[in-house]
């Protein structure tokens, strides 16, 4: 299993980043796909999810509204557009694969613990300054 994250950057207050998520290694279109991020000194954060087929999403509160997940299957990749970027989204971003038995919404109370991915990648920073 390989998850590589791309287009991370600097970026001003207010301004726009998207990111992708190139996976390979399993069946992507059978698993939920998550975005997490995790700041300097503080700990992990679950930002967004998207079901197998891309037409169910979600949001944390923190970035409902700037922010649209979604997947194309077809290439095996999740993306993440953000957008109205604020400093408090300076984070390193990870995508990150579920562990089988907790790809859906039923694990949606763990979605911010490690333990409920069995991947991710290296992870894109983002950094939000003006």
């Amino acid at each position: 299993v390989q998850l590589v994250e791309s287009g991370g950057g600097l970026v001003q207050p207010g301004g726009s980043l998207r990111l992708s998520c190139a996976a390979s290694g399993f069946a992507f279109s059978g698993y939920w796909m998550y975005w997490v991020r995790q700041a300097p000194g503080k700990g992990l954060e679950w930002v967004s999810a998207v079901n197998t087929a891309g037409g169910t999403t979600y949001y944390s509160d923190s970035v409902k509204g700037r922010f649209t997940i979604s997947r194309d299957n077809a290439k095996n990749t999740l993306y993440l557009q953000m957008n109205s970027l604020k400093p408090e989204d300076t984070a390193l971003y990870y995508c990150a694969k579920p562990i089988p038995g907790c790809s859906g919404i039923g694990c949606r109370e763990h979605w911010g613990s490690w333990q409920t991915y069995d991947y991710w990648g290296q992870g894109t920073q983002v950094t939000v300054s003006a």
